[in-house]
Parts: C-alpha cells; sequence; structure tokens
C-alpha cells in the first residue's frame, strides 16, 4: 500500500490531511506502507506527535511502515527532534537548539512527562516570565491534559508529544496526542450525552463540565491555558475522532472532518514575542494596581 503525505502545517488543513491520511490506511493489516513524501515539502514538526501516532497504531496491527522519498529540509528537521530514529535515521544535532524532542510516553510515565515539560517547554528562556505561583499552575494545566489522556481516553498505546520553537514565528509550540476513545465517545458513554464531534469538544472545555467522578477535578486542564494564551496572543487546538476545536486571535473555531483521528490531540502555541510578566490574581497587591 502506498499513499502520499502533502504539506503538514499544525492548523486546520493539516490536522484535516492526518484524518485523511489515516482514513487511506486504518484498514491495512499485516501489510507493506509506504508513505511516499515527495510532496511533503514542510512538516511543522511539532506534527510528529499526531502522525508518530497514526504510525504507532497501524504498526501494532503488524503493518511494516516505510518513509521514503523525504525532502532533504524535512528529513533534517525530522532527523534533528529523533523522529526519523524509528524509522532506520541517526539523529542529528540540534545545533540551534529549537527542537522539542519527539518522545513516546507509557500511560504511566507521569513522572518522565512532568520531566520533559520541564525541561524541553517551561526551562527554555524563549518562554514569557511568569511568578512562581503561574507557572507551578501552568506546569500542573500541562500535567492535566497528560493525565486525562491516560483517564478519559482509556489509552492502551501510550501518549505521544513533540514541539518546536519557531524563531522567525515567535512560537514555541507543544503538542501531546493519545490514541483512545475520544471525546465524543467518552462523552457518550460515561453520560450518556450525544454530541456532533466539535460541541463535544466545546463541551469538554468548558470550566466544570466533566465525565470524572468523584472528587477528581475535571475538564481538560485548559481553563488557566487558555486565559493565559488570550493574553498571550497565542492559541490551542484539538482535535478529537471527527472533531476540530481552535482557539485562536481569541476567538474559538469549529469544524468537523469528513474523517476521524484515533484518539485526540491537544497543541499548545505560545507567543515567544510577548515581553509581558505574568502572575495569578491572587499574587497582585495593591502595589502593582496603584
Amino acid at each position: 500500500m502506498k499513499v502520499a503525505l502533502p504539506r503538514i502545517e499544525h492548523d486546520r488543513s493539516g490536522f484535516c490531511h492526518l484524518t485523511d491520511f489515516y482514513a487511506a490506511l486504518r484498514a491495512c493489516d499485516s501489510e507493506l506502507i509506504e508513505v511516499d513524501m515527495s510532496s511533503c515539502g514542510w512538516f511543522d514538526a511539532d506534527m510528529c506527535s499526531p502522525l508518530g501516532a497514526i504510525l504507532y497504531k497501524l504498526s501494532r496491527k503488524l503493518n511494516e511502515v516505510r518513509l521514503t522519498n523525504i525532502r532533504p529540509d524535512v528529513k533534517k528537521i525530522l532527523c534533528r527532534n529523533g523522529f526519523l530514529l524509528n524509522y532506520g535515521e541517526e539523529r542529528l544535532p540540534d545545533s540551534y537548539g529549537t527542537t522539542i524532542r519527539y518522545k513516546r510516553f507509557d500511560s504511566k510515565d507521569d513522572k518522565d512527562f512532568t520531566n520533559y515539560v520541564e525541561r524541553r517547554l517551561l526551562g527554555r528562556a524563549e518562554i514569557p516570565r511568569m511568578s512562581q505561583g503561574l507557572a507551578r499552575k501552568f506546569r500542573e494545566s500541562v500535567f492535566e491534559i497528560f493525565s486525562n489522556a491516560v483517564i478519559h481516553s482509556q489509552t492502551q498505546y501510550g501518549i505521544f508529544c513533540c514541539g518546536q520553537y519557531f524563531p522567525k514565528r515567535h512560537r514555541i509550540v507543544l503538542c501531546i496526542s493519545d490514541l483512545g476513545i475520544g471525546i465524543k465517545t467518552n462523552i457518550r458513554k460515561t453520560l450518556d450525552l450525544d454530541l456532533p464531534d466539535d460541541k463535544a469538544i466545546e463541551w469538554a472545555t468548558t470550566d466544570r463540565n466533566t465525565t470524572k467522578r468523584g472528587t477528581i477535578p475535571g475538564g481538560l486542564g485548559l481553563k488557566l491555558l487558555k486565559e493565559f494564551i488570550a493574553m498571550n496572543k497565542g492559541s490551542i487546538q484539538i482535535v478529537s475522532e471527527k472533531g476540530y476545536w481552535g482557539f485562536l486571535e481569541g476567538h474559538v473555531r469549529q469544524a468537523v472532518f469528513n474523517h476521524r483521528f484515533p484518539g485526540t490531540v491537544v497543541t499548545i502555541d505560545i507567543n515567544t514575542a510577548d515581553t509581558s510578566s505574568y502572575k495569578l490574581s491572587s499574587e497582585i497587591s495593591e502595589e502593582d494596581i496603584f
């Protein structure tokens, strides 16, 4: 089976291309799959997260996956962040310090994931300045995305992460993907609430909405992130099954794809041109106001 992969950017069209890509291959079983990348003139490095998840799922059905005809510039990107280590290539040195390494975490690797976020994302000098309190809450919010990927999705395949610092765009992006049951399916099974795919994501991103039971906090952990991103002029995108939800430039955008992603993807895009310093509202004193 041979399938072409087009240009992939971390936007709605890029996610749509990946859902089409998976639809073309999802029925493959014990086959040789050739992913022809001759038409892929650009690949946003953080999108290795959802692509890696798709390819991992295909490999679990005893398919052999080969990436062929990779353009030199794209190959450099995918060798620097370690994605192509899974496909016979060696890692290239990250001379510019721009990569957030591609990595698959088992569902129990929460401490490893926390260290990954600390070192690869929050430890970067390009991240806007935050107070200790806000940095702690920000870290907890990102970790809750990982936790929800484990708890809500019931994934048996692990969590796939990757990111990239784009100096010319003034952006740092972190992408987290799972291969679980998806937000819509989880809401329907848990609450008997049947929503369109995009509306299910909207429901899950609304404060206090949760499918968790007991005293465990719910939601996707995005309330604080959304508030920070709104002030920072960054963005958040979520894809789950056929649904797309994006918080971009302060506005929510939604869509439904023709084909499904086999799980959920959360992408956090931070504006590094932002020179503001941030703190929690509870940390603001009268001296800061007057």
